[in-house]
């Protein structure tokens, strides 16, 4: 039987959040399948470049059993119309490889006052990898040799910063309890693989 009262908080916080919170709201209901909601990150997104501002969300839902991944971002809509496409991702914890978390701390050499400002949940599961090559070069211009390719391995998962200056005391205090719930969840599962 689903936590109503952890359901109904998510729901506020994507009502917070404010976009497309019906939307957000609906995708995650189907990927939840009834599934009880352990904890939950809303982490909603604005970036800007020189003409246009791109709006996203992801929200992240711990279940007993999945981690429910849903990011929704705007679209190309016909006629100029305002669209949006919804992705989610369900995550068995099994399948959870690794729940990175980097903490970002003001003052660190006073560990009592010790405060985490902002911080990183990176988290990776199954077994691609995503790898992004180009071509390598020297620094002379002049110089026609073949130098090979140069890249990256990504894994599999996603990464959320959130910052305590930039969204607030409560969100950074909610995700800390996230990754909290998402450590404790995965480490369960490894112990018991």
């Amino acid at each position: 039987m689903p936590d109503l009262n952890l359901a109904n908080k998510l729901r506020s916080e994507l009502d917070l959040a404010g976009y497309y919170p019906e939307l957000v709201a609906g995708v995650i209901d189907v990927a939840l399948a009834d599934e009880a909601v352990v904890s939950y990150l809303v982490h909603p997104e604005t970036t800007f470049d020189e003409t246009e501002v791109f709006r996203h969300l992801t929200a992240l839902v711990l279940t007993p059993s999945r981690l429910v991944v849903a990011h929704v971002d705007d679209g190309p809509g016909p006629d100029g119309r305002p669209s949006a496409l919804a992705t989610t991702e369900s995550v068995p914890l099994r399948e959870v490889r690794s729940v990175t978390l980097t903490h970002g701390v003001s003052d660190p050499a006073r560990a009592r006052s010790m405060r985490t400002q902002e911080l990183t949940v990176a988290v990776s599961w199954g077994t691609a990898d995503s790898l992004d090559l180009k071509p390598d070069h020297c620094d002379d211009p002049e110089c026609e040799a073949d130098h090979g390719y140069v890249g990256t391995v990504t894994p599999e998962g996603l990464e959320v910063r959130i910052s305590a200056q930039a969204e607030g005391a409560g969100a950074l205090d909610g995700a800390l309890a996230f990754a909290k719930a998402l450590s404790s969840a995965t480490a369960g599962r490894a112990a018991r693989a």
